[in-house]
């Protein structure tokens, strides 16, 4: 086969190949120009930075050759407070001879930051502008950062030294140069007259001021930038127990370790500074003003002992507390308002009085507002006119202080009456006190009220009654006073002394002796001499008075008088009437016994002749006689009984009757009686039934007295029961006690007449002596009892007796006519 030429493979294969050399060549012809000026742009930088760096190397070799210091600021140190507090961190050019001789200019040891030591070492130097003004690095240094004006100053350093500082604001930067004049080669002294110049002012002999601080009481002190005490008097070696004030220095021996740090504040601010501290001062603690200012180089400073002022102020801080707690205790409202017319205290009563918001008067209120704040709180008087009236208020700020302040009566809507008194504060403003006086005139009306009715009541008594007081005069007196002892009105007007007032009397009683006791008894504080006293006067008319001193308790005291002339008489009459009676009783008592005594013997004759003829001894007797003998029997044991009975009262009436008390069985009484009576009951037709209870009936009494009752009230019984009538006795106990009850069905007794049934000798239809139910009545009463009556006309009566279950022991009181005199021995006039 003919050849086919080249194969397609390797024509595509040259072909790929052809255009990738092609490609290459045409990238890399096209790097090769973008990369064309960047090379040359290296080759300028390379250029300039050798520039650069000859330059720096020229600007070294300017700044080596300069005899001073240039600090460079990029940011400028921050303020505070409008104060420099720190120098940030500069950048220092210059020769490192002109450093170590700044250095020691500013009296700053090396170390790590040289900047901030040198300037914080000079920046408190004097200094003067060139317009000769004084200054100091630190202050002009903050007026540039701020203002950003510039200055040129001479700082003037110790031993002559002076230091040139010029600063400028460069863009952004801050730039000052520092040199040092003695190394520039300046001429010192023109630069030394430009500095006298400017301390044109200094006349004073500068040894003769430092002799003075050197002589001066108090510590005095002198400190560098650096914080070290290159300065200090006597007064200050004294004070911390050094030898000298050399030894002070060389040992750096600080008064107080504050004051260090105060002359460095004083340094940094400019101003003085104070602080007070507590020191030991020669063994005692005292209370020292420690104060630095800036001065050239550093700070000076002096302590003054303030002990007393502070001890002052302490006392004065207590009194015024204790001041306030006093007020604070006081019922009274306190509020004080200071010259401003402020609020400035209130007690707790002001609270309590107005109840005003706590917290708004905390907020030291106006007095104004505080005037409205009431009236809006309804705590102030009504006011036609409130703002002329709280103008008036408002006005008393602005009188003399001398002028006199009348006290106000606040009657306040809710019915409370306030006192307000206002007091001037010698510094100013007012001090008001609020006191509630509503329970004190409520207090005082009543006891003018009081004191009105006890003068209306004095006015009524019989007795003349006056009251003298502690000094002698008299205070208050009655319109009897006046009628008694013939005085007027008039002569009493204007409280006369009692001397006085014996004087006007003594026309009626002429007794020094008893006016003269009267005084003393008055003016004499004396326990002893203010005691009850009563006494008596004989007067010149006639006439008797009786008189009493009685002290009062408020220290005042009572006399009266009373006109007892009548008393007397009555008196009289009385004590003649009791010895009457007396002799009457007297009398009486010996014929009721003599009488008993004459009618027993006889009776005691007819009883036993009685009997011995009824028992036949004289003979049989017929059936009218033994009739008739029996009637005289009878009649025998009716007058014994009544003699009996008269005894017995007689007994009562003078005191002679006493109980003789045990057991008793009431039921054993009862009996008796029924059995003593029965024959009697028989004879007249009357039928007797007992009515007693089952239990025990004991009760403790006089047997034979209860017996004596019984029998009487059945007697009375007998004598007022027609014939087939009836007769009940009956017996209860209760709790109280027992009772003894006769009930018959007799004739009953009028209405009009029972209530004289148990008296004395008040005899009924059908006669007696009248004494039975008297003399059962006052034994049931020794008994501690009492007897009821139950009584209708036709139909009967009842008679109980009711009985305590412990009968009394005491006896019947004796006839007493002494109950007939009164307290102070005055006879009272007898009702009847």
């Amino acid at each position: 086969m003919p050849d086919a030429g080249p194969d397609i493979t390797q024509i595509v294969s040259i072909s790929v190949t052809l255009a990738a050399v092609l490609f290459a060549l045409i990238s890399g012809a096209w790097a090769y120009r973008l990369t064309a000026g960047a090379r040359a742009a290296q080759a300028l930088w390379r250029r300039r930075s050798r520039e650069l760096e000859d330059r720096i190397a020229r600007a070294d070799g300017v700044f080596g050759a300069f005899p001073g210091l240039v600090l460079v600021w990029d940011d400028a140190p921050e303020l505070a407070d409008g104060k420099l507090d720190s120098w940030g961190k500069p950048r220092i050019f210059g020769s490192p001879s002109a450093l170590a001789s700044l250095l020691k200019f500013a009296e700053a040891s090396d170390g790590p930051d040289p900047a901030s030591l040198l300037l914080e070492g000079v920046a408190d130097y004097e200094a003067r502008s060139a317009a000769g003004d004084d200054t100091t690095l630190r202050r002009r240094f903050g007026e540039l950062i701020s203002d950003g004006r510039p200055f040129s100053l001479t700082i003037i350093g110790p031993e002559g030294r002076f230091l040139e500082a010029d600063a400028r604001a460069a863009g952004s930067q801050l730039v000052v140069w520092l040199s040092d004049a003695t190394i520039r080669g300046l001429d010192e002294s023109e630069a030394r007259g430009r500095v006298e110049e400017a301390r044109r002012q200094l006349e004073a002999d500068p040894i003769a001021i430092l002799d003075t601080l050197e002589r001066a009481p108090f510590p005095a002190w002198r400190i560098n930038a650096s914080g070290r005490i290159i300065w200090a008097n006597g007064a200050y070696a004294r004070a911390v127990e050094a030898e000298a004030p050399s030894i002070v220095l060389e040992q750096q021996i600080a008064l107080e370790p504050a004051i260090k740090t105060l002359a460095l504040d004083a340094a940094k601010s400019g101003e003085a500074v104070s602080a007070l501290k507590p020191v030991v001062v020669d063994g005692s603690r005292r209370a020292l003003d420690l104060v630095s200012f800036p001065i050239s180089g550093g700070a000076a400073g002096f302590a003054l002992d303030v002990t007393d002022g502070e001890e002052a102020k302490t006392a004065l801080k207590r009194f015024r507390r204790a001041f306030d707690d006093t007020l604070n205790q006081l019922a009274e409202a306190v509020a004080v308002f200071d010259r401003g017319q402020k609020l400035v205290f209130r007690n707790t009563s002001f609270d309590n009085l107005f109840g005003l918001d706590a917290k708004m008067l905390d907020a030291r209120p106006g007095h104004g507002e505080m005037l409205d704040r009431l009236r809006e709180a309804r705590q102030i008087p009504e006011q036609a006119d409130y703002a002329g009236w709280k103008k008036a208020e408002l006005a008393r700020y602005d009188d003399a202080p001398d002028a006199e302040i009348p006290d106000d009566l606040w009657n306040l809507p809710d019915g409370r009456t306030l006192r307000v008194a206002r007091q001037r504060n010698p510094l100013g403003g007012l001090l008001l006190v609020f006191e509630d006086k509503t329970d004190e005139l409520a207090l005082r009306a009543r006891y003018n009220t009081l004191i009105n009715v006890q003068r209306a009541t004095l006015d009524k008594l019989h007795e003349a009654v006056a009251v003298f007081g502690s000094d002698g005069r008299l205070r208050l007196h009655n319109t009897e006073f006046e009628r008694l002892w013939n005085l007027d009105a008039a002569e009493l007007e204007g409280r006369p002394e009692l001397e006085i007032v014996a004087e006007k009397c003594a026309a009626l009683f002429d007794d020094p002796d008893v006016w003269t006791e009267m005084k003393a008894r008055v003016a004499d504080p004396s326990p002893e001499a203010r005691r009850h006293v009563t006494g008596e006067m004989e007067r010149e008319d006639g006439k008797t008075l009786v008189w009493l001193s009685r002290p009062l308790p408020d220290g005042a005291t009572l006399i009266a008088w009373q006109d007892v002339t009548d008393s007397r008489r009555i008196e009289e009459a009385l004590r003649e009437r009791a010895e009457a009676l007396e002799a009457s009783e007297r009398i009486k008592g010996e014929f009721v016994e003599h009488v008993s005594y004459q009618l027993r013997t006889p009776l005691t004759t007819i009883t036993g002749y009685t009997d011995m003829i009824l028992q036949g001894i004289a003979g049989e007797l017929g059936e009218q006689q033994t009739t008739y003998m029996g009637y005289v029997r009878s009649a025998a044991d009716e007058l014994e009984k009544m003699v009996t009975d008269i005894l017995d009262v007689a007994a009562i009436d003078a005191g002679q009757l006493e109980l003789e008390t045990s057991e008793v069985d009431l039921k054993d009484v009862v009996q008796d009686a029924v059995e003593l009576l029965a024959s009697k009951a028989e004879h007249g037709g009357v039928r007797l039934a007992i009515n007693a209870p089952s239990g025990d009936a004991t009760i403790t009494g006089d047997a034979k007295r209860l017996r004596q009752i019984t029998v009487n009230m059945l007697s009375n019984a007998l004598k007022h029961t027609p014939r087939d009538g009836r007769i009940t006795l009956t017996v209860k106990m209760d709790e109280d006690g027992a009772s003894i009850a006769v009930a018959d069905t007799g004739e009953g007794i009028d209405p009009d007449r029972q209530a004289t049934v148990f008296e004395r000798f008040e005899r009924g239809s059908r006669g007696g002596a009248g004494l039975g139910l008297a003399l059962v009545k006052e034994i049931v009463e020794m008994h501690g009892g009492w007897v009821d009556l139950a009584s209708e006309p036709k139909k009967g009566t009842t008679v109980v007796c009711h009985l305590p279950a412990i009968a009394k022991t005491q006896a019947a009181p004796d006839l007493d006519l002494t109950g007939l005199l009164r307290p102070d021995g005055e006879k009272a006039a007898a009702d009847g």
